[in-house]
């Protein structure tokens, strides 16, 4: 288990090793039976489902850092299983879905979502505390105070940064063109990926670098433009109904927090431009626009026919919500951090 010490305080290195504890403490902290971890269902991503007393569905969300949003994505997260109502023969959804959220720090925007969303959700703050032998997780519950405890087995990661190869020529050739900031957030990013897992390699290649387990299963790259400034590729999901399908994604940054996936670029630098059908494909939405024998446009979601309005607003609203999905993770180390440990921990398909 990765831990890092901020001034007198311990916390998880990362999201995933937070994520990692909790999957592997379910029964010891909370009594459940794991059932699925980073499941994608209609374009959301469920940190962890778990099941309670009499086969009741447990979904819990999971923050390493204060995260405003956390009421939002658990809330469509709730919808999302309620409609599709996947694992049915594990699941009795004649019970109500149980709700948790789990973070190092409540916004006090949480108190105020939760207050006024009528889903009852819990509030589990977290803090590590030791003693200096021994490391342990600190849970309380918002709502009644409660105190749990579990004890953390921590090893020193042994990947050190002293372990790492030297940076490649291409890497260099992109840094010297970048500004100092760009320049720090490139190494970061460097140094996270190869300390990430020991199975994670480096490839310099012909003006750019990629990282992943093998030459055919990348998840990053770095590159330049063609004024020299560098670009950031990571394989992400690419659509909205299934998550195992992944490919490479440009990601727009300011190379501190903002970030915004571009698009999905095959190969080169610059985005394709594709056509709405193809956009709608790509999102795994049932939508079809049909001639009608008098000339006129009829629209269709699935099986209903809808207005040219309502067909507008169903795209847009869908197109959010997998932005949404994505931007929930709108840090820029979350982002890149939880898809390394798609790559490392889950079976995804590549098709670049």
């Amino acid at each position: 288990m990765n831990l890092i010490k901020t001034g007198n305080s311990w916390k998880f290195a990362t999201e995933a090793d937070l994520e990692d504890f909790v999957w592997a403490n379910l029964k010891e902290l909370f009594g459940l039976i794991p059932l699925k971890r980073q499941y994608y269902v209609k374009g959301q991503i469920c940190d962890i489902l778990a099941l309670g007393e009499n086969k009741q569905l447990v979904v819990l969300e999971l923050k390493n850092a204060e995260d405003r949003y956390i009421v939002q994505q658990l809330t469509r997260y709730y919808e999302a299983l309620l409609e599709n109502k996947p694992f049915q023969e594990e699941v009795d959804y004649g019970q109500p879905i149980s709700l948790t959220a789990i973070t190092a720090k409540f916004h006090r925007d949480n108190f105020t979502d939760k207050k006024y969303n009528c889903l009852s959700i819990q509030f589990l703050r977290f803090e590590i505390l030791t003693d200096d032998e021994r490391f342990y997780l600190h849970l309380i519950d918002i709502n009644n105070q409660k105190i749990s405890n579990s004890e953390i087995f921590y090893q020193e990661n042994n990947i050190s940064i002293e372990d790492l190869p030297q940076q490649p020529k291409a890497l260099h050739k992109i840094l010297s063109c970048s500004n100092p900031q760009q320049q720090e957030k490139l190494i970061h990013i460097r140094h996270q990926i190869l300390m990430f897992d020991r199975r994670m390699q480096e490839f310099p290649l012909p003006g750019s670098i990629k990282y992943g387990k093998l030459t055919s299963c990348f998840c990053a790259e770095i590159c330049s433009d063609s004024k020299g400034q560098p670009v950031l590729f990571l394989w992400l999901p690419l659509n909205y109904s299934d998550g195992k399908k992944i490919g490479r994604m440009k990601i727009l940054t300011d190379w501190e927090n903002y970030t915004l996936i571009e698009g999905h670029v095959p190969k080169g630098i610059r985005t394709k431009a594709i056509s709405k059908t193809e956009k709608q494909r790509q999102r795994g939405i049932e939508m079809k626009i049909l001639w009608s024998h008098s000339g006129g446009i009829r629209y269709k979601i699935g099986s209903k026919e809808v207005s040219g309005t309502e067909y507008i607003n169903e795209d847009k609203r869908r197109h959010q919500e997998y932005q949404n999905s994505i931007r929930s993770r709108k840090n820029l180390n979350e982002l890149y951090q939880f898809y390394m440990k798609l790559h490392i921990m889950e079976k995804t398909n590549s098709i670049n």
